[in-house]
């Protein structure tokens, strides 16, 4: 008969935080997950985990996946991952395409890609032909706020505590208001003058395409790697107006779903670097066609990461088999977002944690996502 699924269990993890913290579309007084746990006949397991966008709560895409995607999949081989995908996106059509109906894909499309790599006995970059790097430059996500305005200098610490602690590339959450978005940007670069340090930005469309348009003026000396999320995602025409107005390179689609989303953008040319998030544009399978896709439109790809430590373990694989994808000699290799925020769980989610060398990130070469669940955490912040 062969390897069947035999059971989808859903793990709904929180934690408050005991210092709360803000970007630009409100406050993050807790952390969650929505991981899943796929069990199989043969005994493999695997683990996916579906980004919550924004403030969303996990139940959203826990509920999708207990009540619309199990019981498609339940006794179907685990192995048949592209079948499935299509068959979960099917069946979600009339009311998914986007948002929690593709997380709750996407966590489950992970979880077979790990029962794969597991089957095999392959690391899942193996799987997806194989590794362009086994190791990775992580970038530290932070700057956050805990007032709101008038942080610069706090912020201009955190940076120096960032390089101290091996970071050359950071990305600084803005959209705090025009004014207080470039005194933040002074006091960084004040402190990290002289140090050979890259900088993104990330409003986390905060902005109008004007009000976006004035900071990227404002910041054009910077020299950033990127440009986040300037404007809400559905204004492609804003995106498009900022690429052909300004230097630094515009960057989005985290909060872009599936090959059919990122085409639009591709088609419109509204980006210079795509961010899939593996999490929630349609898992490994649905990230593989993106990035092909970027490929013929010489688009530079840089998955956005912002869950646990299983997010960060898919994020890795995928981004150690994204080849080149832009057209230039002097192509950058992709990052790995490595949030440096508050978060109680996500290190002791793994037995086997992720750890910065010289730099670095190594990319595993275990079955599958390479990753040890340490299930007393689970139960610890189990929530359902």
């Amino acid at each position: 008969m062969g390897i069947k699924i035999t059971d989808i269990i859903i793990h709904i993890i929180k934690s408050e935080l005991d210092v709360p913290f803000a970007f630009s579309q409100g406050w993050v007084n807790k952390r969650s997950a929505t991981l899943v746990e796929i069990k199989t006949s043969d005994g493999l397991s695997g683990w996916g985990e579906a980004f919550c966008q924004g403030l969303e709560p996990p139940e959203i895409s826990a509920a999708v996946i207990s009540s619309a995607l199990k019981p498609l999949l339940l006794n179907q081989s685990p192995l048949d991952i592209e079948v499935l995908w299509h068959k979960m996106y099917n069946a979600t059509r009339d009311f998914g395409r986007k948002g929690s109906v593709i997380s709750g894909i996407s966590a489950i499309d992970i979880a077979l890609w790990d029962i794969a790599g597991q089957f095999y006995n392959q690391p899942i970059y193996q799987l997806l032909g194989g590794a362009f790097r086994k190791e990775i430059k992580p970038y530290a996500t932070g700057f956050y706020r805990i007032k709101g305005q008038g942080e610069a200098k706090r912020l201009a610490e955190e940076a120096v505590t960032h390089f101290e602690n091996g970071f050359d590339h950071m990305k600084v959450k803005l959209g705090f208001g025009l004014k207080d978005d470039v005194e933040c940007m002074q006091a960084i670069k004040n402190v990290l003058a002289g140090k050979d340090v890259t900088l993104m930005i990330d409003t986390n469309h905060a902005y109008g395409t004007s009000e976006a348009l004035q900071l990227g003026q404002a910041l054009k000396d910077y020299e950033l790697r990127w440009y986040e999320e300037p404007v809400v995602p559905e204004n492609v025409n804003g995106y498009v107006e900022l690429r052909s107005k300004l230097h630094t390179p515009i960057a989005g689609g985290e909060n872009e779903h599936t090959l059919f989303g990122f085409r639009n953008l591709f088609e419109n040319g509204a980006v210079d670097i795509a961010q899939p998030d593996i999490g929630s544009c349609g898992g490994i399978t649905a990230t593989k066609q993106i990035i092909n896709l970027a490929h013929s439109f010489g688009i530079e790809v840089n998955p956005h990461v912002w869950g646990s430590a299983i997010a960060q373990a898919a994020s890795i694989q995928v981004i150690a088999s994204i080849p080149t994808t832009h057209h230039s000699i002097f192509a950058r290799s992709p990052i790995l977002e490595y949030d440096q925020s508050s978060h109680p769980f996500r290190r002791e989610l793994l037995n086997n944690p992720f750890n910065l060398k010289d730099g670095m990130i190594n990319v595993s070469s275990q079955p599958g996502l390479g990753i040890d669940v340490n299930m007393d955490t689970i139960e610890k912040y189990k929530t359902n």
